[in-house]
């Protein structure tokens, strides 16, 4: 099996597993831009113990190349654990983040999120840079 059979794909607005791109389509060469990525979106995915995003990867391919650039990796870290018991905890971090990057080709993003439970997910959104 080939990698690319590990990682599920569908539309964030029916599937609570991917992750959701949102930035400007548009940039000027070395213009400052924010991109956003968070998964549960639009149905929200739990945030439990038991049932967690672990973390949340933002890649760059230069349009003409196959080669993905890592932009980041935003980590998860806690869910509700205590000593108290699972989901006692005092805190629950959100599956969602930004990044501040400077373009200076046009290109694809693919993110790349992973469950606990239900593994890899990846959504992939064009820009253009002008």
């Amino acid at each position: 099996m080939a990698v690319h059979d590990y990682i599920k794909s569908a539309d964030f607005k029916n599937e609570k597993h991917v992750p959701v791109i949102d930035c400007a389509d548009t940039f000027k060469v070395g213009e400052k831009a924010t991109i956003e990525v968070a998964v549960g979106k639009e149905i929200a995915h739990p945030n439990t113990t038991e049932h967690h995003i672990n973390w949340i990867k933002l890649y760059f391919v230069p349009e003409g190349t196959q080669v993905p650039y890592e932009v980041g990796a935003i980590e998860f870290n806690v869910h509700g654990e205590s000593a108290a018991g699972a989901n006692e905890g005092p805190v629950f971090a959100e599956a969602e983040g930004s990044f501040k990057v400077t373009f200076k080709k046009s290109g694809k993003l693919i993110a790349v999120s992973y469950c606990n439970i239900h593994g890899l997910w990846e959504s992939e959104k064009d820009i253009t840079v002008a």
